[in-house]
């Protein structure tokens, strides 16, 4: 999602970009998500460029989407509310929230979980708030199934017997591999992972490692009024 604005506007190609911080990162031990971020931060000081939550909501405008992504939406709750399942749509992604927060589908969710900046009073981006990468990814499946949505809600380790969205009513859409571990949990919890691929690269090998869960197997389940698309 940096591609479309945020990175032309350092006057650098996204390859370019992505080369540098993925090497920063590797050199420096960094997790990637980190990295990726730092270098944001650098780059736009190097240039006296400010980085405010403003010119990410603003880059998040021109972000362009693949056909039937925006009408996805009300598509799938139509379909819901055929079948009387209320349907809610969440996203968690190693993405920025400020640029997600700025995209034209942004008002169909109803949280968005991602990376995100703090702030200074001048309004400059100054540390990672959340950098959200693999594994800890799971934790907001966790979050949406039990109904504790807050960050900061410690209650997301408790077992909770009644759940806000059973698991098996989850249904994961997946398009890179840092929602490998997303996937594998949504389906051994006997929920749906669905993995998507760019239909111009047409990588359809990447679709089947997203979704494996060592031989493990989702099978159809009753679905009860209420579900939850993620992505």
């Amino acid at each position: 999602m940096q591609n479309y604005a945020f990175i032309p506007s350092l006057g650098m190609a996204p390859e370019d970009f992505w080369r540098e911080a993925n090497s920063f990162g590797w050199n420096e031990h960094m997790d990637g998500i980190l990295a990726y971020m730092y270098t944001m931060v650098r780059k736009s000081r190097e240039l006296g460029i400010p980085l405010t939550k403003e010119k990410l909501i603003h880059c998040g405008r021109s972000i362009s989407f693949f056909p039937g992504v925006t009408d996805w939406f009300d598509r799938i709750n139509r379909y819901g509310e055929q079948l009387t399942v209320q349907v809610e749509h969440y996203v968690i992604s190693s993405g920025l929230k400020e640029i997600i927060e700025g995209s034209s589908i942004a008002h169909h969710f109803k949280r968005i979980y991602a990376s995100s900046y703090l702030y200074s009073e001048n309004g400059d981006a100054q540390w990672p708030a959340q950098a959200i990468n693999y594994t800890n990814k799971t934790q907001f499946i966790f979050r949406i199934a039990k109904g504790f949505f807050e960050e900061h809600d410690e209650r997301v380790n408790d077992s909770v017997r009644e759940k806000y969205i059973p698991y098996e009513n989850l249904v994961y859409i997946g398009d890179s591999a840092t929602d490998i571990p997303c996937m594998r949990l949504v389906k051994s919890k006997g929920g749906y992972s669905i993995g998507v691929f760019d239909p111009e690269k047409n990588v359809r090998k990447k679709v089947y490692q997203l979704s494996e869960t060592d031989g493990s197997i989702s099978m159809p389940r009753r679905i009860t009024p209420k579900t939850a698309t993620s992505a």
